[in-house]
């Protein structure tokens, strides 16, 4: 399957947090890139194998303040660690501290970042052969020294420990495509065939990934449109193809799904240039507090 370049109607996740964090008094961020990418091609057919779902969503805390749909970014709700939780029942995890789309979406639909009931019903299908009884969580880390040396091998351990034969990797903000980026290419490495379901195709592909399902949806919606579970259905359908279809690494396969009649709501996410002064000030000061919240989480008790 031949490689697509990125349209010039895809949102530049890259260049417009650059100028976002630079006008908020931060250097700029170094997206990973990497010219050589892994491929493993899977050792069974997809209707025998096992699947594993990777995410960046966020246990529910109560303690940790508001999390629900429409939720302000909260640094408290972020984890550290990875985590593996049952698939059955469907998990609470929650998406309040990262930077989804808040403008054209509301988190009020998690198979939208969480597409358990799709995997259900691709398993009664037939179309895979088992979902993996617990899902892994990876946290969404600007180090990517640390997801590297630390997230990456854990979340290969899970894998094994699951009997996964092959993982669906779901990012949910900009720096959650970079961490389940380098993740894949660590499991794939491994051997563990993967598929990312991204919002960010931009951030993706110049990290280099060897399977990569793009939908143009805002972030947040890697899974399908919220509350449409026939768009669900077939962002998975596509994502599953790809195990079968991708011959080579950077094979992208583009949703044909469009989010709205134009594409005016990209013009609208972490624009800089469409804040006032007075704004942009505000944010400077949310964001460094947001900051010294997450550090102090971070170092723990």
């Amino acid at each position: 399957m031949p490689v697509e370049r990125v349209s010039d109607l895809s949102l530049r996740y890259m260049e417009r947090t650059r100028s976002w964090y630079q006008a908020l008094g931060y250097p700029a961020y170094q997206w990973a890139h990497h010219a050589e990418v892994p491929f493993t091609l899977p050792v069974r057919p997809l209707a025998a194998s096992t699947v594993v779902l990777i995410t960046t969503a966020a246990p529910y805390r109560p303690e940790l303040g508001e999390q629900g749909p429409g939720a302000a970014y909260n640094a408290a709700a972020k984890f550290f660690t990875s985590y593996t939780v049952p698939v059955d029942p469907v998990p609470d995890l929650r998406i309040s501290h990262v930077s989804y789309d808040r403008a054209h979406t509301a988190a009020t639909d998690p198979a939208s970042w969480l597409p358990v009931a799709q995997l259900r019903a691709a398993v009664a299908t037939g179309r895979i052969g088992r979902l993996a009884g617990r899902l892994i969580g990876v946290p969404t880390n600007r180090s990517q020294r640390v997801t590297i040396e630390a997230d990456a091998p854990a979340a290969l351990a899970s894998c094994r420990d699951l009997g996964a034969d092959v993982a669906l990797l779901v990012p949910n903000c900009p720096v959650c495509h970079q961490t389940v980026s380098l993740i894949a290419r660590h499991l794939e490495s491994a051997g563990i065939p993967t598929v990312v379901m991204g919002c960010a195709r931009d951030i993706v592909e110049h990290a280099g990934v060897p399977r990569l399902l793009f939908s143009d949806f805002p972030l947040g919606n890697a899974a399908g449109k919220p509350h449409d579970p026939a768009s669900q259905a077939q962002t998975l359908a596509m994502a599953l193809d790809l195990f079968d279809s991708a011959t080579g690494p950077r094979t992208t396969a583009v949703s044909p799904q469009r989010w709205a009649a134009d594409d005016a709501w990209k013009q609208d996410f972490m624009n800089i240039e469409r804040l006032p002064a007075t704004r942009i000030a505000e944010l400077r000061a949310e964001f460094a507090e947001q900051k010294r919240v997450a550090a102090r989480l971070k170092e723990g008790p």
